[in-house]
């Protein structure tokens, strides 16, 4: 078992200094160092190789240093690593804009570029504040969902789950907005159906993770609920904002949640496995009513956002690397065969006690249990057995690359279930 004593100089002398995320610094057990990365694979400084299921929070679609990546990234390195994007503009970004345009369902066709996924669910909801704004209307607020997670900055925190989700401490500082029971069954539709004819007045926008609620504990909902959500906001004229941050880029089994789900939201927003898991990029992608919403003659009526590193030439660069593997390599079907081998791996975790559900969707395998684990254990225990899988709540879930070999991925289950079984 790897101990402090082990830590390289640079981390030993780092770990005075740094601050890390969702981690009590003064009982946390101490980071490994990673060294490289290759394929669904994670090396520490210490030699051990660890099979990755999680994808590095979600991103890494293609593994690690996929080649055409990195070549793409060198390549515009040498050129323009960067520029800023106010009166200037550069290739990488421009040709993004038009595939993602491309590839996207319906008149999604206008890409606001920034360097997060939270920033891009900001100036969705910005987008949708600022259009009615613009004609004229005061309705700033915004139906979001028990369950929902879009983010940790202060817009995004209003509109996660309240109770269940990280951000209820910062209640008093955040702005309230409407939080509704998912609506999946007859009753809880009935419900948002009320809620929104009592607060349609207020109402810009219905924000939603369609078919999964990621970081609120990996939750499936199917089509249905989404297309309610679609005729409710079109009865109410209200915009729908579909946060693909998590879902987005093969993870669901298709290019996106939206076309799977044969959905076509006002607005979308996209991270995470956007550039392929190798460099910070967002994109909200809104469609072309939105946009006319903004074209005036009044500058009032612009949207005044801009990130500095927005549209950032090395990371959209990456982006449309990543999109070729997409059109060159069958992700797709990958992700098909890593939803079956989930699915039949994950299958005897049913039968095993403190197991409340099972459940696959995609590239995506939830083991749900009765009540929390000590997560800190059986982290350890994940990496005593050569696999970095990271519990949260009440959820063991694996999210791999789409390009995982199949002995690597039962490694993972294999590991999942022996832990179950071992208690």
């Amino acid at each position: 078992m790897w101990s402090p004593s082990d830590t390289p100089d640079w981390l030993r002398t780092g770990l005075d200094h740094l601050w890390f995320p969702y981690t009590q610094m003064k009982t946390m057990t101490p980071p490994l160092p990673a060294v490289a990365t290759r394929g669904s694979e994670i090396v520490l400084a210490d030699g051990r190789r660890l099979v990755d299921g999680v994808a590095s929070w979600w991103t890494a679609a293609h593994g690690y240093n996929h080649p055409h990546i990195l070549t793409a990234m060198a390549e515009q390195m040498a050129r323009l690593p960067h520029v800023m994007f106010g009166g200037l503009m550069n290739e990488p970004a421009a040709r993004l804009a038009g595939r993602l345009a491309a590839k996207l369902p319906g008149d999604l066709n206008r890409c606001f570029f920034a360097e997060s996924g939270s920033v891009s669910v900001e100036v969705a909801m910005k987008m949708a504040v600022q259009y009615r704004l613009n004609r004229g209307e005061q309705r700033s607020k915004i139906l979001c969902f028990e369950g929902g997670y879009h983010g940790d900055t202060i817009a995004t925190m209003a509109v996660c789950d309240p109770e269940e989700g990280m951000h209820s401490r910062f209640a008093g500082l955040l702005p309230r907005h409407v939080v509704a029971p998912l609506p999946v069954d007859g009753e809880r539709r009935g419900h948002v159906a009320a809620l929104v004819e009592a607060h349609g007045h207020e109402l810009a926008a219905i924000l939603i993770e369609p078919l999964v609620q990621g970081a609120g504990g990996m939750r499936f909902h199917d089509a249905d609920l989404l297309r309610f959500l679609r005729d409710l906001a079109d009865a109410h004229g209200l915009m729908l904002i579909f946060d693909e941050i998590f879902v987005g880029f093969g993870r669901t089994g298709a290019l996106f949640a939206c076309e799977k789900a044969g959905v076509v939201p006002d607005i979308v927003t996209l991270s995470k496995a956007l550039t392929g898991g190798v460099a910070p990029l967002s994109a909200c992608v809104a469609t072309e009513r939105v946009f006319e919403g903004f074209w005036s003659d009044d500058p009032e009526h612009a949207l005044m956002h801009g990130p500095t590193y927005m549209a950032h030439a090395l990371g959209c660069a990456a982006a449309n690397a990543s999109l070729d593997l997409f059109e060159t390599e069958d992700r797709l079907a990958q992700a098909a065969a890593i939803e079956a081998q989930l699915a039949a791996e994950l299958a005897p975790a049913r039968d095993l006690p403190g197991v409340r559900d099972v459940r696959t969707l995609g590239a995506i395998g939830v083991v749900e249990l009765d009540t929390p684990p000590d997560t800190e254990r059986l982290r350890a225990r994940f990496i005593d057995r050569g696999v970095w899988v990271r519990p949260f709540g009440s959820i063991v879930y694996l999210t791999p690359a789409l390009t995982i070999a199949p002995d690597d991925l039962s490694r993972l289950t294999g590991a999942i279930i022996a832990e179950l079984r071992a208690g």
